[in-house]
């Protein structure tokens, strides 16, 4: 059981980016089920997933699920039509197959050889074109890292901020995933990715006078010279990057 910290807005990077990414994935599922894994200790997370989700496709459902079931009880009271809520844990206890999967600030906890083993098993469970999405964040959402997961394994890494909180990128690297958070070490892919993302922001400082989404934008316009960035600037201007799993993946 996680510790259940459940700040209202705390996952709405995520959430907008699933929207914009995974949104037409939604549209054309028959049953476009999304799951919110580890809701915690509020159902704030699951409702505000479900109303942004809608925003993208509006047939969108959405199941909270939870391991420890006085959350759950404490939960039911929230229900209403396209939102339920459901005892559980990595089995992930809902009929047929999900669309998507979201597991934020769940597995920080485990150790790091268990992150793949539950991957594959989260990825299992879903549907045709699913999406599994597993990241962490801080207390109040303002920094992100997560993994966006298919069928076949790790796709992409996203980073976002709220430009204003960072001196620099690395200031991200304590909300790396575990499957990456112990990796920010000399010689690992993701550590030299965050030191030239720092480098190509420091190069950028004269556009912080334009703000610092003009300097984040330079900045991740630089860096695409060297690393599969996957994204676009339309992104970009909400204070994210996306980049290729293989380029960050740990070296050994």
């Amino acid at each position: 059981m996680t510790r259940g910290t459940t700040n209202p807005n705390r996952l709405r990077r995520m959430d907008r980016w699933i929207a914009a990414t995974h949104g037409a994935a939604l549209r054309r599922a028959s049953d476009p089920l999304a799951v919110d894994l580890g809701y915690g200790a509020a159902p704030w997370t699951a409702v505000e997933l479900l109303t942004r989700l809608r925003t993208a496709a509006p047939r969108t459902r959405v199941a909270g699920v939870e391991i420890d079931p006085v959350r759950v009880a404490a939960a039911r009271p929230y229900e209403r039509e396209g939102l339920v809520f459901r005892h559980g844990g990595f089995e992930v206890p809902v009929p047929g197959r999900p669309v998507l999967i979201r597991a934020a600030n769940v597995l920080r906890q485990y150790d790091e050889a268990e992150v793949a083993p539950v991957w594959r098993q989260l990825c299992a469970r879903l549907g045709p074109g699913g999406l599994l999405v597993e990241g962490t964040c801080d207390e109040i959402g303002r920094r992100h890292v997560w993994v966006a997961l298919g069928l076949e394994g790790p796709r992409t890494v996203t980073f976002a901020a709220r430009l204003g909180s960072l001196e620099r990128p690395s200031d991200l690297a304590e909300r790396l995933p575990k499957a990456l958070i112990h990796r920010n070490v000399p010689g690992e892919p993701v550590h030299a990715f965050l030191r030239d993302f720092d480098r190509a922001w420091a190069a950028a400082a004269p556009y912080a006078s334009y703000g610092a989404r003009q300097r984040w934008m330079r900045a991740v316009r630089d860096l695409t010279a060297d690393w599969p960035v996957t994204d676009a600037p339309a992104r970009w201007r909400q204070g994210e990057v996306t980049v290729a799993w293989a380029a960050l993946a740990p070296a050994g």
